[in-house]
């Protein structure tokens, strides 16, 4: 059987090239196609091994570096793939890898992070945030984005299956695409982190600072709890911003390395987490370590966080909700199980996710042949 998995690009490492390189450890003889690819980074995913073929995006100018630019031509290059010789087509979609162009002998499975978040539900956001929702700019960015959802529609045809990395996007892709989907959650590294279970008196948040993972207003709950201790590590956008709002009991500590990250989240006796994901690793990882998560209740964390046992949740991205949530979680700090924290996040490990998804395909593939 040959197999091909195509991802959107291998330019960073993220969330959703983690998934490609467990998926590409299931079926070590399978090529790689993706849009735009930086060697460094496939080398540290290791997928140096697999046979890889990149789009012609790859060869416009500032590419690796300025690749989203070229949204408009997304769909265009990623239909140029030529994948007619393979059995079993595996797409890791968030953007336009489900696009791919298969025929009536193929099977294709597409694990789905998200459909198109700056063309659906994140539209007008991302208008805002990337000054596109005026003057000629604008115009042209919307006409684009609203090609792109035609387009978009018209790929989910060449899916056979679905799979969600949460319920919740589960909901989305019924609403959007009208498709059924099989939840598999992504795997998270559990086993990086050890379990603690002496914990230091400050809470803890990390994260690339853009507006969407509301740092901001973490920064300025705590600003109003002077007697709390709060440390935020991650650097971006927002910078500035929360600098602005950060007082005596807040350390901005900005871009740090894995083990100095790992080290804080550790010993913290809280994670704080305000932004609305699909799935959300961080508050994972988290809760691998031991450390209970103060999140906000939407999106991926009701399926990752079990109330009053493995954290707390807030149903309100503001100021008020977060300080409201850090005083519930205070009382009910000491009745917390940091063991039975580190046995809950094994249920999104590396090992559960091979399991569960070759399950799938091979399910999958018996019913196609």
């Amino acid at each position: 059987m040959k197999v091909a998995i195509v991802q959107e690009w291998l330019t960073t490492i993220g969330g959703s090239e983690k998934v490609v390189q467990e998926i590409a450890k299931i079926y070590p003889e399978a090529d790689l196609f993706t849009l735009v690819a930086i060697s460094d980074t496939v080398d540290k995913l290791g997928l140096s091994a697999h046979k890889l073929t990149t789009s012609f995006i790859q060869k416009l100018p500032f590419a690796k570096t300025k690749w989203r630019t070229y949204l408009p031509l997304f769909p265009l290059a990623i239909e140029q793939f030529d994948l007619s010789s393979y059995d079993l087509i595996i797409s890791s979609s968030h953007s336009v890898a489900k696009g791919v162009l298969t025929n009536a002998n193929q099977t294709h499975i597409c694990y789905c992070h998200s459909p198109i978040r700056y063309a659906w539900d994140l539209y007008h956001p991302y208008l805002k945030e990337s000054g596109l929702d005026k003057g000629l700019k604008g115009f042209l960015a919307k006409y684009f984005l609203h090609r792109i959802r035609f387009w978009d529609i018209i790929s989910t045809n060449r899916v056979d299956f679905f799979i969600s990395n949460s319920n919740y996007i589960g909901k989305r892709i019924k609403k959007i695409y009208d498709r059924d989907s099989f939840t598999i959650y992504p795997n998270v590294a559990v086993d990086d982190f050890a379990l603690e279970e002496v914990k230091d008196n400050y809470y803890f948040t990390c994260s690339r600072l853009v507006p969407y993972k509301k740092i901001d207003l973490i920064v300025k709950a705590f600003s109003e709890m002077p007697d709390k201790t709060l440390v935020v590590i991650g650097d971006g956008p927002d910078m500035k911003k929360i600098v602005k709002l950060k007082t005596d009991n807040i350390q901005l500590l900005g871009f740090q390395q894995f083990d100095v990250l790992k080290k804080y989240m550790s010993k913290a006796k809280a994670f704080v987490f305000a932004a609305e994901e699909d799935f959300g690793i961080v508050p994972v990882e988290a809760q691998a370590c031991g450390t209970p998560v103060i999140a906000f209740g939407k999106g991926g964390a009701l399926e990752t966080i079990i109330e009053n046992k493995t954290g707390v949740l807030f149903y309100e991205q503001n100021v008020d909700a977060i300080k409201a949530a850090v005083l519930k979680f205070e009382a009910l700090e000491p009745a917390l199980d940091f063991k039975f924290i580190r046995d809950h996040s094994q249920k999104f490990s590396s090992a559960i996710f091979a399991q569960k998804f070759k399950k799938f395909v091979d399910e999958k593939l018996k019913k196609t042949n």
